[in-house]
């Protein structure tokens, strides 16, 4: 039953992400996944929709709208204050740089699951792209996205005590 539902679902799911991931700020690939994760959640919950079509069609707008109200509350900061630090070549501050470093790398290596892989790899010096890191850890490219967020949640969570935002965000 779950398993024709999923595969009749799919194209739908599909061409509704694509429409609605422009409109959203979002890929349609991270769209899917969303939307796919909130389906087996009602499943696991034994809520299977009624009308799994129309479901759908709700739940890809819903992820849209939250998509967009991320967009516009999350604010990117404006200048990394460790990296102007560093560039005036002050001893202390190189070595205060090189401490955030170093417990930012511990930080990454104690996280769950595939958390530090994932991270690892968008941290590499090599500046890998989604397809090489997707491919390096056998997951899909439209994982990543909803991965990567979880990911830094947790390392937000493990940091929290060591880094003090600097002014409120959103």
């Amino acid at each position: 039953m779950t398993h024709d539902l999923l595969t009749t679902l799919r194209p739908l799911l599909a061409a509704e992400a694509s429409a609605e991931a422009h409109a959203g700020g979002c890929e349609s690939g991270d769209l899917e996944q969303a939307v796919w994760l909130r389906l087996l959640e009602h499943l696991a919950a034994g809520r299977p929709p009624s009308d799994p079509q129309g479901w759908l069609r709700r739940a890809v707008r819903a992820e849209v709208r939250r998509s967009r109200r991320t967009t516009r509350v999350e604010r990117p900061y404006e200048t990394d204050p460790v990296d102007e630090r560093a560039r005036d070549h002050d001893p202390e501050q190189t070595a205060l740089t090189a401490a955030r470093y170093r417990a930012l790398r511990a930080a990454v290596h104690k996280l769950p699951g595939r958390c530090s892989r994932l991270l690892q790899a968008l941290l590499s010096p090599e500046d890998l792209t989604y397809r090489e890191i997707a491919s390096e850890l056998g997951i899909s490219q439209g994982s990543l996205g909803p991965e990567r967020s979880r990911c830094l949640g947790c390392l937000r969570r493990l940091l929290a005590p060591e880094v003090a935002a600097r002014e409120v965000r959103g």
